[in-house]
């Protein structure tokens, strides 16, 4: 099919300074803060990649190796919930210890180079117990959320006790610390209050005192030390939002299981989360998801809560299709943010409560908060941490030139529903020249169809730009450029994604690769070209006396793509294994795994237990339990609960060191049943009260041992860089 596009009447939007409360300079007077279309630093834009990784859900031994993970997984900024509950469930006792070391954990971020965002409540929710509000609030003479003295004596004690922990720690004083989120979700969004949840529907309020709230809260807060370049508050669902002081950021989720706590026999319908928007546009003041109280170009479109996976609920389980997530970044950056956000970046579980137990939410699982996250509870990467890695590098590449281009979407575009798989989903980023070209073919909650043979013709300001035909797979996206400089040698088009480029002296290497099921092409501005084939993936050209490269790769070779840098110079290669790099070490993750199958007894009605053997030293050894049913525990021989799932039908994996488990330990696995025509007879007349059914199913089909290795090589050694280079695929000259 045909399709033609005008690059060339794209709108010359305006870009200015915002106020000074957007602004904080650090102790050597490099600015931090925001034009009203993206961040800068330094007085360079700056596109941020946040990744949510709540610290008190994360063992403190296991914080360093998930920074590095998410650095290595492009993310340049690390948001983090300061749980109310966590730090002070007993009144006047706050707890900084372990893994609720608030302070350690930035240390590490600014370590390893990564920026933070604290998101200090008092009100998070996050599925954590009463949204994060300790339960001895309940009880005191005053409305909590609310304008009033008590309350915000309480908070202040809160926010000054976060002051004195991150003090040195902030952007002013050097830190890493560039923003402060003050409450969440005010106005939009509540939490049940979990000591009445069985008795009663009562719920922590969500707040009515507008815009006021919140100042107030930030006044509080920089009276304690909480001072920072820029705060943040909840765009969507008509939360409050004080835009003269505060950053609003959105977000989206393609899977809502809280829409199934009252209504189990809901049916979930296919979002219009995977369609693009123009969200940088007065012209368009409104979209799906997004309504904001402001004139769209006077802040940035930028977000905090991009689905990165999400938790399962007790009413609503689903294995989280992994293409989700980098379509979802996909839409976004397309749709103009300039800042990408998500929740969850890295999974965990909760710490134990002094009072209650268990802090999770009683929808969810009691202890575990893996969220099907790129980074699971335990460190596993998913596929969705490797495939949103491709659109980091690019950004990264290319963030000081994609923060000024302009969103262009075909005419009916935003008007295409979620249900309809004909229409071709594409968008622009372009300044009327040059740019790129995005495309999405994933819809959630509908089987999607290939594209084929699709059209598509650019005009900009300088002719037309007809790409070759493109064929995309089902469930995949692409981002293409058009007009793109390589340093001397102009790309008229590509039907092949840009990854990144390294320059060196005398050569640039550009790296692209095949998306998914798209056959590659290069058209150049002179009339060549370049197809790769099996013979030949790479084109050279000499441009005045320096060397351009292009090396291309497909889709699977790109997920293995990896920079490291060394005495100064970057090798870049594919690997098998992860790698994680810190300084001149680099931690290769995975070499050497074995999977070993256990055992189980069966010691009761769905109930089994299994002895741990000993096994040699590893980085993470997981307990892989394969099962059907309702709810999956793991006790250890104390009675004492360690772990919980709720089956979706993927294996479920546990972390043993992680949860408490050492060899020569036995532990024992209780299936709660999945249960058909359930009903509790209530027809006795001596209180008798029994449940009855029509079946069940709770099923232990395996239980293995997966020992996850990591191997640690100095590359700054010749030893070291021999052995990299051993277990590298390939290697770019």
């Amino acid at each position: 099919m045909k399709h033609e596009i005008n690059a060339a009447s794209v709108r010359h939007q305006e870009t200015y300074r915002l106020s000074d409360r957007f602004f904080g300079k650090d102790p050597e007077g490099r600015e931090l803060g925001f034009t009203n279309y993206y961040m800068i630093i330094g007085g360079k834009p700056f596109l941020a990649i946040s990744g949510e990784c709540h610290y008190s859900r994360v063992p403190e031994d296991q914080w360093e190796d998930t920074i590095l993970k998410m650095r290595a997984g492009g993310v340049n900024v690390v948001a983090t919930y300061v749980f109310w509950n966590v730090h002070e469930e007993v009144e006047g006792h706050f707890r900084w210890d372990g893994r609720r070391n608030l302070r350690h954990f930035i240390e590490l971020c600014q370590k390893h180079g990564l920026y933070v965002i604290l998101r200090c409540g008092p009100f998070d929710h996050g599925e954590m117990r009463n949204g994060g509000l300790p339960d001895w609030l309940y009880g005191k003479p005053f409305d909590v959320r609310s304008v009033n003295e008590g309350f915000f004596h309480y908070v202040r004690l809160l926010y000054r006790e976060i002051g004195k922990q991150v003090k040195g720690l902030l952007y002013k004083d050097g830190g890493p610390i560039i923003a402060a989120q003050i409450d969440n979700e005010y106005q939009h969004s509540a939490a049940p209050w979990e000591m009445t949840t069985g008795i009663s529907d009562e719920w922590v309020p969500g707040g009515h005192d507008g815009d006021a709230y919140l100042k107030e809260l930030k006044r509080i807060a920089q009276e304690e030390g909480v001072i920072t370049p820029f705060y943040t508050c909840t765009g969507w669902g008509g939360a409050a939002t004080p835009t003269d002081e505060m950053m609003p950021l959105w977000g989206g989720y393609a899977f809502w299981p809280w829409m199934f706590y009252g209504n189990k026999d809901y049916v979930h319908p296919a979002t219009p989360e995977y369609i693009y928007r123009d969200n940088h546009n007065n012209a368009v003041p409104k979209t799906y998801n997004f309504e904001p109280p402001y004139a769209p170009e006077s802040l940035p479109y930028a977000c905090c809560e991009m689905g990165g996976g999400m938790t399962a609920y007790y009413n609503y389980r689903f294995q989280m299709p992994f293409e989700s997530v980098d379509a979802m970044a996909n839409i976004k950056l397309a749709s103009g943010c300039n800042f990408l956000g998500y929740y969850m970046y890295r999974g965990g579980n909760n710490p134990r409560g002094e009072k209650s137990e268990f802090l999770n939410e009683h929808q969810c699982p009691k202890i575990s908060y893996d969220y099907q996250a790129p980074i699971g509870e335990f460190g596993q990467l998913r596929p969705s941490y490797f495939r949103l890695r491709l659109i980091h590098e690019f950004a990264a590449t290319f963030a000081e030139e994609l923060c000024g281009l302009v969103t262009l979407l075909p005419e009916g575009s935003q008007d295409i529903k979620p249900e309809d798989q004909g229409p071709l989903r594409y968008a622009l980023r372009t300044d009327g020249k040059r740019g790129f070209l995005f495309l999405n073919n994933y819809q959630d909650h509908a089987v999607c169809r290939d594209k084929n043979n699709e059209e598509i013709t650019v005009m900009t300001e300088d002719g037309a730009i007809h790409f070759p035909p493109i064929d995309l797979a089902a469930e995949a996206s692409a981002i293409l450029p058009f007009n793109l400089d390589l340093g001397g040698l102009t790309l008229a088009c590509a039907t092949a994604q840009p990854l990144t480029c390294v320059r060196e002296e005398g050569k640039t290497t550009w790296y692209f690769f095949a998306p998914e099921g798209m056959k590659s092409g290069y058209v150049f501005s002179d009339g060549s070209r370049f197809v790769p084939s099996a013979d030949g993936q790479v084109f050279e050209r000499t441009v005045e006396g320096h060397k351009l490269c292009i090396i291309h790769m497909t889709h699977e070779e790109a997920l293995r793509f990896y920079r490291v840098e060394a005495d100064g110079k970057t090798l870049c290669l594919l690997s098998e294994y992860p790698l994680l790099q810190d300084g001149n070490c680099l931690h290769i993750e995975g070499t050497e795994d074995t999977v070993e199958e256990l055992a189980a007894s069966e010691v009761g009605e769905n109930r089994y237990t299994v002895r741990i053997p000993d096994y040699a030293p590893c980085k993470t050894a997981l307990l892989q339990i394969d099962y059907r049913g309702d709810i999956g525990h793991i006790f250890n021989e104390g009675g004492f609960l360690l772990e919980d799932n709720f089956s979706n039908e993927v294996v479920w994996e546990t972390g043993l060191s992680q949860v408490g488990i050492k060899p020569g330990d036995t532990v024992t696995i209780y299936i709660t049943p999945r249960k058909k025509d359930v009903h509790v007879d209530v027809s006795s007349t001596m209180a008798g009260r029994l449940e009855q059914l029509s079946g069940a199913i709770a099923e232990l089909h395996s239980v293995k041992l997966r020992r996850v290795t990591e191997k640690t090589v100095d590359i700054s050694t010749e030893a070291g860089r021999k052995e990299l280079l051993s277990i590298a695929d390939r290697v770019f000259e």
